[in-house]
C-alpha cells in the first residue's frame, strides 16, 4: 500500500485526502457498475486513502452496502466514516434527528456495513425539530456503548457546532468547500480551529465543474445537479467561463485543475481534510498526484483572486435542499 501524506481528524489520523463514496451509488450520473465501484474502493485503499466517508442517505443503503461486501476484510486500514438523520424511503428524502431515529439508523448502518463500529458518525443534517443535545446526546450514548468512535456534523453552523460541543465533543465538521464554495470561512473554520475540530470538506472540486468535468450540455437529466442553480442556464454559463480561467491557472501552475482546488483546499488550513468523490481510477490518482508535486504560492493566490467570496453564479441549492442546511450564508448571497 502506498502512504500518503496524512492529517488529524479530531482522534483519527487520515490520509491528507480521503475518499467521498457518494458518487459511487448516488446523485450523480452515470454511475458505475458494482464491479468498477468495488475495484475503486480497493484501488483507493492501495494507493493510500485511509478514510472513506459514506451515508445512509446514499443510494438509500445502498453504498453502505457496497463498502460491506467489499473492503470490510481490510477493516484496519482505514477509518470509517457515516451519517445519520437525513435518510429516506421510496426514493424520498427526509430529516428525522429525534434519538430514536438516530438509534434506529445506527443499527441499519453496522448491518449493511457488515461492522459492529463505525469510526466517526455524522448527523448528516440539523433537524430544526429536535434541540441539537438531544440528537447529540443519543450519539453520546452510542459512543459509550461502543458503536462509534466519534461523532460529527455536517452543513452546520459555528453557533450550532458550540452547542453541540458543549453536549459532547465534536470531532469533525463536515460542509462543501471549494474555491467556488468559501462558507466555512465566515465562522465555521475560525470555531472549528478554537475547539480543537477536524473540517471535512466536501466536493472539493466544485461539483466536477472545476475539474472541468462539466461543460456547456450542463449534466444529465436525473443527476443530482442538474436541479442545481450553479449548473442552470446564464449561471452555467458565467460559471464555466471562471472555471476557464482556473483552467489557464493550472496549466501555468504545471497541474491540472483539480490538482490546483485539492491544493488550495489544502492550504486553508491544516486540519482540513478533503473527500473528493470520484467514479473513474485515473481521475482518483490525478487527484491524490496533488502530493507530487507542490503547486505554487502565486498560483494559489491566484485562486483567491478568481474566486473570491460568493464570486460563484447561483446558490449553490434550490429552495428545498437549502432550507435542509444551517451554514452560514455570505451578505447578499444569491437565493433561488
Amino acid at each position: 500500500m502506498t502512504a500518503l501524506p496524512t492529517r488529524q481528524l479530531g482522534p483519527f489520523t487520515v490520509s491528507a485526502i480521503g475518499l467521498g463514496c457518494m458518487n459511487l451509488s448516488h446523485a450523480y450520473l452515470p454511475r458505475p457498475d458494482a464491479a468498477d465501484a468495488e475495484r475503486l474502493l480497493l484501488h483507493a485503499l492501495n494507493a493510500g486513502v485511509t478514510f472513506l466517508d459514506t451515508a445512509a442517505l446514499y443510494g438509500f443503503g445502498a453504498n453502505e452496502e457496497l463498502l460491506g461486501r467489499t473492503v470490510m476484510q481490510r477493516r484496519a486500514a482505514f477509518t470509517l466514516a457515516s451519517k445519520c438523520v437525513l435518510g429516506g424511503s421510496d426514493g424520498k428524502r427526509g430529516i428525522d434527528g429525534s434519538p430514536a431515529a438516530i438509534t434506529r439508523t445506527l443499527e441499519e448502518s453496522l448491518r449493511r456495513l457488515n461492522t459492529e463500529h463505525i469510526d466517526l458518525y455524522y448527523m448528516h443534517r440539523l433537524d430544526r425539530n429536535v434541540p441539537i443535545e438531544e440528537s447529540v446526546g443519543a450519539l453520546a450514548r452510542a459512543v459509550e456503548a461502543g458503536k462509534i468512535g466519534a461523532i460529527g456534523l455536517s452543513e452546520m453552523s459555528a453557533a450550532t457546532l458550540r452547542r453541540a460541543h458543549a453536549a459532547h465533543p465534536i470531532a469533525a465538521m463536515q460542509s462543501e468547500y471549494s474555491p467556488w464554495t468559501r462558507n466555512p470561512e465566515i465562522a465555521v473554520l475560525d470555531a472549528c480551529a478554537e475547539l480543537g475540530v477536524g473540517f471535512v470538506a466536501f466536493s472539493p472540486v466544485g461539483r466536477g465543474l472545476l475539474a472541468g468535468r462539466v461543460d456547456a450540455k450542463g449534466v444529465p437529466e436525473g443527476d443530482l445537479r442538474a436541479d442545481m442553480p450553479r449548473f442552470q442556464g446564464d449561471n452555467l454559463e458565467r460559471n464555466l467561463a471562471m472555471a476557464a480561467r482556473l483552467r489557464a491557472i493550472a496549466e501555468a501552475a504545471g497541474c491540472s485543475m483539480a490538482q490546483l482546488c485539492m491544493a488550495w483546499g489544502l492550504s486553508r488550513r491544516d486540519f482540513i481534510v478533503p473527500i473528493p468523490g470520484t467514479t473513474r481510477i485515473e481521475h482518483l490518482d490525478e487527484l491524490l498526484a496533488t502530493f507530487a508535486r507542490p503547486v505554487p504560492p502565486d498560483a494559489l493566490a491566484a485562486v483567491d483572486v478568481l474566486f473570491p467570496p460568493n464570486a460563484a453564479a447561483g446558490p449553490r441549492y434550490a429552495n428545498a435542499a437549502q432550507a435542509q442546511v444551517d451554514t452560514e450564508l455570505w451578505d447578499n448571497e444569491p437565493l433561488d
